[in-house]
C-alpha cells in the first residue's frame, strides 16, 4: 500500500447546477476563533488544502469547495469555510445551500421534516437557514443573507477593448462589479461563456484597479473579487438574468490569454444578494418583492427582502435567498508521498 499523507473525506453536491464540494472529515486542527479568523488561518498555514481539492487531478474550474469546521459560536449549529479557485470569499449562496444539503441528507445534522432549521457560521457571519425536508430528501434550503448594500452605482470605469463601462460594486456576501451584458451588447447564452467570461474578468481587474473598495466593519476583506453581468431574462418567471464569472488565474493585462475565467453554474447566491442590493438602492426593489434570479443553465434562485437595516453608513437589506442542492457522490481524496503533484495543477488549454 503507498503512504497516504493526507485523507480528505468529502460530498459532492451542486446548487441548482452549481458544483461545491463538501469536506467532511480530515481537515487540519484550527485554532479557536471566528470563522473569518479561521479562514484567515488556513489561507496562510494550509492553503494546499484548497489547492488540492480545486486543482487537476482532483478538481476542474468550475468546482468549488467547502470544509466543515467546528464553529465556537454557542448559536452555530455547523461551521463552514469557502474555497474557489482564486480567493476564500467571506460567503457564498449556493455552497451554503450544499453544506445544508450534505449536513442534512448524510445525518451530520438530524434532519427534522418537514421543515428543519438550523444556524451556520459562515467566515461572514451567523446565516439562519430553513430547510425544507421530505423522504430524507432536502426539497429547499431557504437562507437568511449577511446584510448586502451597494457602494457604488453607476460608475464609469475604463476597460480594454471595451472602452468607458458603467458599473455597480455592491457588497452581497463577497463584492461584486456588476455590469449591463444588453448595453455591453453581450448574449448571456452559456454557448457564449468564452465572451462572458473574457470581458467579466477584465471589468472585475478594472474595477479591482479604478474603484477599490474595503468592507466598512471588516478591513480585511476588500474588491471587488467577482464580476456579473446581468441582462433581460429569457423565462417567463424570472425578474433577471444574470452569469457570474468565477476567477480561475489572476489577470495579467500583458497576457491576453489571462483573461478568461469560468461561469458560475447557478444562479450564484451573493450574486443575486447583490443585484436585489442594487435594486433596492435605486427603489426598484422593496420589502414583500419576490425577485427570481436566473442562471446560465435555466436554473433559478428566488430572493426577497427579509429586513432593512445599515452597514457603517449604507444602507442595507437582509436577502433571503432560496434554491435546491443535490448529492452527486461520496468519496476519499488521498494524497501519496510520492506524488509530483501535491498541490495539483492547471494547464492553459482550459484554466485562464
Amino acid at each position: 500500500m503507498p503512504n497516504f499523507t493526507q485523507r480528505l473525506t468529502a460530498v459532492d453536491v451542486h446548487a441548482e447546477g452549481e458544483p461545491g464540494r463538501v469536506i467532511t472529515a480530515g481537515m487540519p486542527d484550527i485554532p479557536a476563533g471566528t470563522m473569518l479568523e479561521k479562514m484567515l488561518w488556513l489561507e496562510a498555514n494550509a492553503d494546499h488544502i484548497r489547492l488540492q481539492m480545486l486543482r487537476e487531478p482532483r478538481g476542474y474550474p468550475g468546482l468549488c469547495c467547502n470544509a466543515l469546521v467546528p464553529s465556537d459560536n454557542p448559536a452555530a449549529d455547523a461551521g463552514f469555510i469557502i474555497m474557489e479557485q482564486t480567493e476564500y470569499p467571506p460567503m457564498s449562496g449556493s455552497n451554503t445551500i450544499c453544506v445544508v444539503t450534505a449536513l442534512l441528507e448524510t445525518g451530520i445534522l438530524p434532519m427534522v421534516e418537514p421543515v428543519t432549521t438550523l444556524t451556520l457560521e459562515a467566515p461572514a457571519g451567523l446565516i439562519e437557514v430553513r430547510a425544507d425536508c421530505a423522504n430524507g430528501k432536502v426539497t429547499k434550503v431557504h437562507f437568511a443573507n449577511v446584510p448586502v448594500f451597494a457602494m457604488h452605482l453607476d460608475a464609469q470605469i475604463d476597460v480594454p477593448e471595451l472602452g468607458s463601462v458603467t458599473v455597480d460594486i455592491v457588497w452581497g456576501g463577497m463584492f461584486f462589479v456588476i455590469a449591463d451584458a444588453d448595453a455591453l451588447g453581450i448574449s448571456l447564452d452559456p454557448s457564449n461563456g468564452a465572451q462572458i467570461t473574457r470581458a467579466t474578468e477584465m471589468i472585475r481587474a478594472a474595477s479591482a484597479e479604478q474603484l477599490p473598495v474595503t468592507h466598512p466593519l471588516h478591513a480585511e476583506i476588500t474588491g471587488p473579487t467577482i464580476g456579473q453581468l446581468s441582462g433581460a431574462p429569457t423565462m417567463p418567471a424570472a425578474s433577471r438574468r444574470n452569469a457570474v464569472t468565477v476567477a480561475t488565474g489572476t489577470l495579467d493585462w500583458d497576457r491576453p490569454e489571462t483573461w478568461g475565467g469560468a461561469l458560475d453554474r447557478c444562479p450564484c447566491g451573493t450574486g443575486t444578494s447583490a443585484k436585489m442590493a442594487a435594486l433596492y438602492a435605486r427603489g426598484l426593489l422593496a420589502p414583500g418583492d419576490v425577485f427570481v434570479h436566473q442562471g446560465p443553465l435555466g436554473t433559478t434562485f428566488e430572493g426577497r427582502i427579509v429586513a432593512e437595516t445599515t452597514v457603517g453608513d449604507y444602507a442595507a437589506i437582509v436577502p433571503e435567498i432560496s434554491g435546491q442542492g443535490w448529492i452527486t457522490g461520496m468519496g476519499d481524496y488521498l494524497l501519496d508521498d510520492t506524488d509530483p503533484f501535491p498541490e495539483g495543477y492547471t494547464i492553459g488549454d482550459i484554466w485562464a
